[in-house]
């Protein structure tokens, strides 16, 4: 569902400039600059608001409060309007709020170009159900998700995968080849996935890169962040060496964690890490 349909709208404009931005209280204060003619609000199912959107010049613009709490003039201002309050699930909004920013994305980003063979999401989809076993319906975050090619996987094996990465064209090229699904993809920084994301059973990383000692602290915060998101976490690399740093990581916040070789792919995905 789009975000104009949620309040009743043909057309909506965010003030925040990207997903990322939402988490800034600051990028929501252009909302009380604006000439309001008229206001709608709108609440999640615990009543906690989510959203402000006020008609101004004959344009309607939307200000969020997914990830920080309004500003006290936005309720003045909204009071001011004699406006309408409305009322959806927090998921349903947050959903039509990432494919409204990923929309931006496809429309202003060019893509990247395709590097994924044909057969990875096949092999990637056949350790993940080696592992997991087909999960119906149950949730999965993709951290450093790139072009898709692990949420594509994800889908097949049954899950729902929510994905980010903070590389716009790799987004830009999933969205064009419909690895990614808008609604279930946003543009952030990996080292900040808790503030945008709530924890689900199960996460995973697919090839996350090459971890060297210099860089080894970005990729520790990567995956602390996604081991807080999920119960059961998946975690591949190319090396062995770098499998034993990211269970190292694991076990620094009480994690189990198994490290193996699979040779479902001699280049991507070698190494596993379960915890």
């Amino acid at each position: 569902m789009k975000v104009a349909e949620i309040l009743e709208l043909t057309d909506l404009i965010c003030v925040e400039d990207s997903f990322a931005d939402l988490a800034d209280p600051a990028t929501a204060e252009p909302i009380l600059s604006l000439d309001s003619e008229a206001g709608k609000l709108l609440v999640d199912e615990d009543e906690d608001l989510m959203a402000v959107a006020f008609r101004s010049g004959g344009a309607w613009y939307a200000a969020n409060y997914l990830f920080h709490p309004p500003a006290a003039e936005v309720i003045d201002l909204f009071e001011g309007t004699d406006g309408e309050i409305y009322q959806e699930d927090r998921e349903v909004w947050t959903g039509a709020v990432r494919e409204y920013y990923s929309a931006a994305i496809l429309r202003e980003v060019k893509p990247s170009i395709e590097d994924i063979p044909p057969d990875r999401p096949g092999k990637i989809a056949g350790l993940v159900t080696e592992v997991w076993g087909r999960q119906e319906g149950a949730v999965c975050i993709d951290c450093c998700c790139g072009s898709g090619v692990g949420a594509a996987a994800l889908r097949s094996a049954g899950m729902r995968a929510l994905a980010y990465d903070h590389d716009p064209a790799l987004l830009a090229r999933g969205f064009e080849e419909g690895r990614l699904v808008p609604a279930e993809t946003a543009c952030i920084d990996g080292t900040m996935a808790t503030t945008y994301f709530r924890p689900v059973p199960y996460g995973t990383a697919f090839m996350m890169g090459t971890i060297r000692s210099f860089d080894s602290g970005i990729w520790e915060r990567l995956t602390l962040e996604l081991l807080a998101l999920s119960e059961e976490t998946l975690i591949t690399v190319a090396t062995e060496e770098e499998a034993r740093m990211v269970a190292v990581w694991c076990r620094s916040v009480g994690r189990t964690p198994e490290v193996r070789e699979s040779d479902r792919d001699p280049l991507y995905d070698r190494w596993v890490c379960l915890s």
